[in-house]
């Protein structure tokens, strides 16, 4: 009975619209979570900082510029519901000018990027994150390779626009090992985003 009634009551509002001029509106399906979250994934980043202050475990040891710059890309394969895998390759290199305080004149890094992540509306909200490959000045050695990693999960303090984020992270060659994490996440947009979370803040901007 209730099927027959339900056939009624689309019958006339086709025949309605139809009597009106105006087209029969058509019922679209609710977006999956693969269609919400970007497979594709390029960043890039470059910071200039001004006479900035160095220090080792026990104090002030010099000061001067530095630039960084850091380009990556990444490709999400989903694996079932919200769970994705990530894969891709990252570049990372700090540029060094001024006194002579016994930093060498640049760092780099290309390394593999693997993350299992839970993402929704094309953000992480858990995940873990290896990040292995050579970390080097100039010449690539065996004690370059490192593999750092990350654990992350994030809770919302603010529906749909501020979130908490606590993780832990570390690397081989990292004092110490382990270390913990975390901060806020603002979202004012969709596309443009504060990422207060230690240690890599950012102000974040998306165009697509």
């Amino acid at each position: 009975m209730k099927h027959i009634a339900r056939l009624f009551f689309l019958s006339c509002v086709a025949l309605t619209a139809s009597a009106l001029g105006g087209p029969v509106p058509e019922l679209q399906p609710a977006p999956t979570p693969e269609e919400q979250n970007s497979r594709d994934i390029f960043e890039q980043d470059t910071t200039y900082t001004f006479r900035s202050g160095f220090y080792d475990d026990h104090d002030k040891f010099g000061h001067g510029n530095s630039l960084y710059n850091d380009v990556s890309y990444a490709h999400r394969f989903l694996i079932t519901g919200n769970w994705y895998f990530r894969a891709g390759v990252e570049y990372e290199r700090f540029d060094f000018d001024g006194t002579d305080n016994g930093l060498p004149d640049h760092l780099q890094t290309v390394h593999a990027l693997l993350a299992l992540e839970y993402v929704v509306h094309d953000h992480a909200g858990a995940g873990l994150e290896i990040d292995p490959g050579p970390y080097f000045e100039s010449n690539i050695t065996v004690d370059s390779i490192d593999v750092p990693w990350k654990l992350f999960v994030s809770f919302p303090l603010k529906k749909d626009k501020i979130f908490g984020v606590i993780g832990v992270g570390g690397s081989l060659y990292q004092n110490p090992i382990v270390a913990p994490g975390g901060g806020l996440i603002w979202l004012f947009t969709d596309k443009f985003r504060l990422e207060g979370v230690i240690p890599k803040p950012a102000l974040v901007y998306n165009p697509s």
